[in-house]
């Protein structure tokens, strides 16, 4: 797949009250998801913006009623939230859908900490995802903050999609979501993920839906789809049915646009995911990065910043022996963030001992998990 370089912008762009000046802007070529077996690009161009919006209900750009152009082509444009319980394969559902990597993944629970939102352009108009954070069994302000933002989510979009593991029964977290959907007044999509992994539990979820809609009296059905983020099975049969839900009209952003995803934001997510890869259960809901300082230099970018942890006993573990883990993610974190910004990129970063900052809500504002 190609993805061809936008020109600079000679003026800003102004969508949903944030104000877009940075020139690299770079979208994904107007065409269908990625076909079966083709994985999405390692790492893409994005185009993030700033000020950052850090969660909660986004504001719709929606262009009330579209414009008679857009209604004549038939071209269809939505907001449609991705939600489900944490470690069901949402981040990577988007990326497929997508084409292109603009939400980390890791096989650890709770990855996504923020709201992503990222736009599918294509002939047939434009679907606008919010990637959100997995609903879980949260003990500390963080984690309550994680599942306010999925829960918000929903709010005001065009389209459910509700992902769940066809590989797994159904957990208290499934019911959960099924529970505050029912009463829902979009459409819902219940996708089955992971149908690559041999075990198809649809009946179990679709009983389970089907008990709990009788038990609350409930009429509202969802349409069931079953697909493989991983190999792409399926997905094109999804996006073919989420245009057919969202209504007619003008596109709600740029087409030239991928996501608005804040540039400082998405940084310090893959220098996380990075970790999380090396880490796995060890560390990973005790670390944060923050970056606070991009110099846009002729050689190359110039990142400076943070990693937090809660003790002091944690920076040995980020360091590893000799200083060896801490080297290899920096280089893995500059070799993604070179392809994905078209531009060499050197990281400067710290390892700062932050007690409890999963508990202090203006550290945690600072960090953009909080609005």
């Amino acid at each position: 797949m190609s993805h061809d370089k936008i020109k600079p912008r000679t003026k800003p762009v102004q969508v949903s009250g944030i104000t877009e000046a940075d020139p690299r802007l770079a979208s994904k070529p107007a065409g269908a998801p990625p076909a079966a077996g083709q994985a999405p690009a390692a790492a893409a161009t994005l185009a993030p913006r700033q000020p950052a919006v850090a969660g909660g209900t986004l504001p719709s750009p929606r262009k009330q009623g579209g414009s008679a152009a857009d209604a004549d082509a038939g071209r269809r444009a939505g907001m449609i939230a991705i939600v489900g319980r944490a470690n069901v394969g949402k981040s990577t559902l988007l990326n497929r859908l997508l084409g292109e990597k603009v939400s980390i993944v890791s096989p650890v629970a709770q990855t996504t900490r923020r709201m992503v939102r990222g736009m599918l352009n294509e002939p047939r108009g434009q679907l606008v995802f919010l990637d959100t954070p997995g609903v879980h069994q949260a003990s500390y302000d963080l984690g309550r903050v994680m599942n306010r933002t999925a829960r918000a989510a929903v709010e005001g979009v065009d389209v459910v999609l509700l992902v769940l593991d066809g590989s797994a029964p159904p957990r208290a977290e499934d019911e959960g979501w099924m529970r505050r959907l029912l009463f829902h007044e979009a459409p819902i999509v219940a996708l089955l993920n992971k149908c690559d992994q041999g075990t198809d539990q649809v009946v179990a979820y679709r009983q389970r839906w089907a008990l709990v809609a009788k038990e609350k009296s409930s009429p509202k059905q969802a349409e069931w789809l079953r697909a493989s983020a991983v190999t792409g099975e399926g997905v094109e049969e999804l996006v073919t049915k989420l245009f057919g839900l969202v209504p007619v009209g003008a596109e709600l952003f740029p087409d030239n646009v991928l996501t608005d995803y804040p540039r400082k934001l998405a940084m310090a997510d893959v220098v996380r995911e990075k970790y999380f890869h090396q880490l796995r259960a060890e560390l990973p809901h005790t670390l944060a990065v923050e970056i606070e300082e991009i110099a846009e230099k002729p050689e190359g970018w110039l990142v400076k910043g943070a990693i937090l942890v809660e003790k002091s006993s944690q920076k040995p573990i980020l360091l590893g022996a000799k200083g060896r883990l801490f080297k290899g993610v920096i280089g893995a974190a500059e070799q993604d963030l070179a392809e994905m910004y078209g531009v060499p990129v050197k990281l400067e970063l710290w390892i700062r001992v932050e007690k409890n900052w999963q508990k202090n809500f203006w550290v945690l504002k600072r960090l953009g998990y909080v609005p």
